[in-house]
């Protein structure tokens, strides 16, 4: 509750969101200052019967180093949560806070699955027609073996199939021409590991010009392309706003229509949202979490990365 530049006022309004939406209370733990929340809850008139609050009075700046603010802020809302999720006293984290502390607390406290050489985050893509495509890495691999875009593949593939509701996902290698020998070493690499690759429907490759279209749904790259990507899709919709642009399709690229984005290949759903997350995102972020709890997405991809059928490996 403490994560994000609004918090937590707006992460209680997107608790308040998901409540008249339908959501349960009981299946919310609020990690923060207990006091602070709880006076937020009376405000907007939120009960307390059904929610679970837990007393976290310290926060990690976006500034610290994560690795060392976990070690020593041990009653911070992100040390914490992850404790419980460690402990299997929560299913699942959700925070706009320190992206760093968030990537280290996924990777040590609860580790990623076996079989996984790289969990990873991906981001999603508003596409022209109204669906989504999903890119990954987004940022946290910045160099990859082309074994690690082999297994995005198979992590985008289980999301985007299990989350997103695309029933048989098609798989694109982001690339500077779609002949097959094209781009660099990477690229050529892991062109025939992913067409050989059992469980994924690969189409061969796409270039940038594809992102924004029905071509692809899971976009897998290496996180310094994904990276460039994802920010240049976010200053779009800036300038949109900026220039007073009404078209809906361009209202797509909100991130706050999204929440936040999964790390994919840790024991447990971890949804790290955007720093200036408001109400909106926040209950997004939950919906999420419920969807790839409901649905046991750790689960489906620890049965996938198992020795008879890991990809990669």
């Amino acid at each position: 509750m403490l994560g994000g530049d609004f918090a937590p006022l707006e992460a209680v309004k997107g608790v308040l969101r998901y409540l008249n939406a339908g959501g349960s209370g009981d299946r919310l733990v609020l990690l923060g200052d207990e006091t602070v929340i709880a006076d937020l809850l009376r405000t907007h008139g939120i009960p307390t019967n059904e929610l679970t609050i837990v007393h976290a009075p310290e926060a990690i700046d976006m500034h610290e180093h994560p690795t060392k603010a976990l070690k020593e802020k041990r009653s911070s809302s992100i040390a914490v949560g992850f404790g419980l999720l460690a402990a299997g006293r929560i299913d699942a984290i959700i925070s706009a806070g320190n992206t760093g502390a968030m990537l280290v607390g996924a990777m040590f406290s609860i580790k990623p699955l076996p079989g996984i050489l790289r969990p990873t985050i991906g981001a999603y893509m508003p596409r022209e027609n109204g669906s989504l495509g999903f890119l990954l890495d987004a940022g946290i691999n910045a160099d990859c073996k082309p074994e690690h875009l082999v297994q995005f593949a198979t992590l985008g593939t289980l999301f985007v199939k299990h989350i997103l509701g695309i029933e048989d996902p098609r798989v694109g290698l982001l690339n500077i021409g779609e002949e097959e020998g094209k781009g660099n070493i990477l690229a050529q690499a892991a062109y025939p590991l992913l067409k050989e690759c059992p469980g994924i429907r690969f189409i061969g490759n796409i270039e940038g010009r594809d992102i924004l279209m029905d071509k692809a749904d899971v976009m897998v790259c290496e996180g310094f392309t994904g990276n460039v990507v994802l920010k240049l899709a976010e200053s779009v919709y800036d300038i949109v706003k900026r220039r007073n642009i009404r078209d809906e399709y361009f209202d797509t690229f909100n991130y706050e229509t999204y929440g936040g984005v999964p790390v994919l290949g840790v024991e447990k759903p971890v949804i790290i949202g955007h720093g200036i997350s408001g109400a909106e995102a926040f209950h997004n972020m939950i919906l999420m979490a419920e969807r790839m709890i409901d649905n046991d997405l750790p689960g489906l991809i620890r049965e996938a990365f198992a020795p008879a059928n890991t990809p990669g490996a």
